[in-house]
């Protein structure tokens, strides 16, 4: 068991202060240089929190022998820490997006403001955190990863932009507000979509952050490029442009998902991974795994909450698939299969990361939390 650090705060203490951290981060109106300072804080004290739960669940089961009921609080304690970690993480990537947006004030002002809209509008940030995580399971320092988080948030948001046109899916409605053709004119909309997917390339080949090493940095533009084209989003896009109204097979249903929703998440996975100094060829194929497992999952759990979900939670307009007839996995396989098929799935990413160990735990939380959400 580690020796306890006396001068570090008790699991209270460093709790209280950890969350006061992250409210004051929240707040969104520290320069971004005490942002990063915060943040550096409250990643010391969530290790210190992880040490000390670690300790205590130790001692419970080397002197009651109640695992399970151990288990449980640990779980409790964990899923805690694990808001607060992605809290912080949350404030220091919306802090980046803000800095590299154009500002609304600078020629072409509608264009900005449209880019600025749809980017910064609020959102789980599932992509970006991914990032985070995974660079933090392999040591790689936060600066490092800023750029790759920012970016793969760009892409994600200028898909969003898109997909929500009324040549594609045609929402009225995303992350609770208008969506950005409807809060501004179809045209601007799609101009925004533009700029964010090149800005998001722009700032993988320009920042001085990152990964010095032009192999790794080429692998990260490379796995964004991948997850964004017809072997990712753009395909995926295409079959489910072409699935609507008409029958489609599990497999199917499933390699759809993959390409639209699991290839950037993978990539996520992939680009904190590149990141890192030293990457060993296991790892690589252990965090492939994890991302395609959960990638899927995580679309899976969408197309459940587009029918169990309400849309002030949801953000977006529930049961907008089965409007527009569109094939889903609870309609194509039925709704007890569909949490069957994530739960496995889940199950599976988390014993895909066995190879890295306890550094990787923050990691198979997220995959929990991703098949757990309401949102």
């Amino acid at each position: 068991m580690t020796k306890k650090d006396k001068t570090a705060p008790d699991f209270e203490a460093a709790l209280d202060e950890l969350e006061k951290l992250v409210a004051r981060m929240e707040e969104g109106d520290l320069p971004l240089e005490e942002t990063l300072k915060q943040f550096e804080r409250g990643i010391e004290l969530t290790r210190q929190c992880q040490q000390a739960l670690a300790d205590a669940e130790q001692k419970v089961e080397i002197l009651s022998g109640e695992v399970r009921s151990g288990g449980s609080r640990a779980l409790r304690n964990r899923t805690v820490i694990l808001e607060e970690r992605l809290a912080a993480y949350r404030a220091r990537v919306e802090a980046h997006l803000g800095e590299c947006l154009p500002p609304e004030d600078q020629r072409p002002q509608r264009l900005h403001a449209a880019m600025r809209y749809a980017v910064l509008g609020g959102g789980k940030r599932v992509r970006p955190l991914l990032v985070y995580l995974t660079g933090e399971a392999l040591d790689v320092p936060p600066d490092r990863l800023d750029a790759p988080a920012v970016a793969v948030e760009l892409i994600h948001a200028y898909s969003l932009v898109h997909d929500d046109l009324p040549a594609m899916d045609d929402d009225d409605l995303r992350r609770g507000r208008p969506t950005c053709h409807r809060a501004y004119d179809e045209a601007t909309a799609i101009l925004a979509g533009d700029a964010l997917q090149v800005l998001a390339f722009e700032l993988l080949a320009t920042d001085d952050a990152m990964i010095g090493d032009y192999r790794r940095r080429m692998a990260i533009v490379a796995e964004l490029a991948r997850a964004s084209g017809t072997a990712g989003m753009a395909g995926g896009q295409a079959i489910d442009l072409r699935a609507q109204g008409r029958e489609m097979d599990v497999a199917t249903l499933e390699t759809m998902h993959a390409l639209k929703t699991g290839a950037l998440i993978r990539a996520s996975i992939l680009m904190g991974a590149w990141s890192a100094d030293n990457l060993p060829t296991e790892t690589i194929r252990s965090l492939t795994a994890f991302g395609d497992n959960i990638g899927l999952a995580f679309q899976i759990q969408d197309d459940i909450l587009d029918v169990e979900g309400d849309t002030n939670t949801l953000g977006k307009t529930a049961g907008s698939d089965s409007a527009r007839d569109k094939p889903t996995y609870p309609s194509v396989a039925g709704m007890n299969a569909a949490k069957r098929r994530a739960s496995a799935l889940c199950q599976a990413a988390i014993a895909s990361l066995s190879e890295i160990g306890p550094a990787a735990d923050p990691l198979r939380e997220m995959a929990r939390y991703i098949v757990a959400r309401v949102y």
